[in-house]
């Protein structure tokens, strides 16, 4: 007979699921994408075409035009990073072993569906917490997640919460910490308890998951009708000319719509969905320390900023008492591997303190702190 799964387990498996969904709601979100950028292309270059443009109007398509290149570039930089670091960290454990995704599969419509999953400014530049590199990161845990959940090494030695920090990633961060054995209990109760806090965690985040694909069907909803609205504007135009001050008054409004379809349609490849942004990201952390009198600790707040960052993506929303922090800790400082990837030589015991404050001074900062993390 086998053991009956605990509540632990049967929400870790619940979470990867919920993982797993969203992953290939990304995936399926990139070749909706692909679609409207070929759409978007192709009728930038009727506009471009066209002679005698107002100058406004045509500054405004040009402007979109520099935005979907920058997010093209985007796309083609997860993909290379990506590649990249498959390369570098062969044989190291990298994502995808044990996946059932082989490592070379992220390609293009992929890149694109996890470039407009977390967001590409105006600049070029991917909208998230941790860094420059943090796109590509979303795009090793998308893949390498199940690796780590299943104790399959993660994406690199040494890099693995570094690399997870991302929104994608915190959710099988939390699982592979206690599901792969890292984490140290002194008791069987203080096991029980450090289980049900990653029970929390795995309920909390599959929550999210279920959010966040429901938020991706309708990004997808909105990209097939625009698409459908941008082939049919393209028939139009082609239509009109190729001189706007021999167009017809209507055409000429037309054009001006089909303008404001263009910055729409746009919006939706680099604008990130929302529920799987990272819920404390540097803009957070700096903030937080610039506020308040900090400057007792400032110096160790910066030098561990990546962990702060990284543990509040963890902890957020999860209530701990003292005796829950105490535990933690203890688990944190005992456990070499996780140390070693947060290139950290140990856990100062007032870490979680300085998490708790920071998550709680962004969730009620118009209350006094408390030791309690939200």
């Amino acid at each position: 007979m086998s053991k009956k799964k605990s509540d632990l387990q049967i929400a870790q498996e619940q979470a990867e699921s919920a993982i797993k969904k969203t992953n290939e709601k990304i995936e399926e979100l990139g070749k909706y994408t692909s679609n409207l950028y070929s759409a978007l292309n192709n009728i930038q270059k009727l506009f471009d075409k066209i002679r005698n443009v107002p100058s406004e109007k045509h500054l405004e398509y040009r402007k979109l035009k520099e935005v979907r290149l920058n997010w093209k570039q985007q796309v083609e930089k997860i993909e290379s990073d990506y590649k990249n670091a498959v390369a570098k960290n062969a044989g190291k454990g990298i994502a995808g072993v044990g996946t059932g995704v082989a490592v070379a599969a992220l390609g293009p419509t992929a890149a694109m569906g996890i470039a407009t999953t977390f967001g590409v400014a105006s600049t070029g530049t991917a909208i998230s917490a941790l860094s420059g590199a943090a796109a590509t990161n979303a795009a090793l845990a998308w893949l390498g997640g199940g690796a780590i959940a299943t104790g399959g090494g993660g994406i690199a030695a040494g890099n693995a919460f570094l690399a997870l920090a991302g929104p994608v990633g915190w959710a099988i961060a939390g699982i592979a910490l206690l599901g792969s054995g890292l984490l140290f209990w002194k008791t069987k109760s203080d096991q029980n308890r450090l289980e049900d806090i990653f029970t929390f965690i795995s309920k909390r985040d599959i929550t999210s998951y279920e959010l966040a694909i429901v938020e991706l069907n309708e990004r997808i909803s909105r990209i097939k009708d625009e698409s459908v609205k941008l082939n049919d504007a393209i028939e139009k135009i082609e239509s009109f000319g190729v001189d706007y001050n021999q167009m017809t008054e209507a055409q000429q409004y037309e054009l001006g719509a089909y303008v404001n379809l263009m910055s729409a349609s746009t919006q939706l490849l680099v604008n990130p969905i929302l529920g799987l942004q990272p819920k404390y990201n540097e803009e957070d952390f700096s903030k937080f320390v610039s506020e308040g009198n900090r400057t007792t600790y400032e110096a160790l707040c910066y030098s561990h900023k990546d962990l702060i960052i990284a543990l509040s993506n963890l902890l957020y929303k999860i209530d701990l008492d003292d005796k829950d922090k105490k535990l933690l800790r203890k688990s944190f400082k005992k456990n070499k591997k996780f140390l070693s990837s947060m290139n950290i030589s140990g856990f100062d015991d007032i870490i979680l303190d300085i998490v708790c404050e920071a998550l709680y001074l962004k969730y009620y900062p118009s209350t006094q702190t408390s030791s309690t993390v939200y």
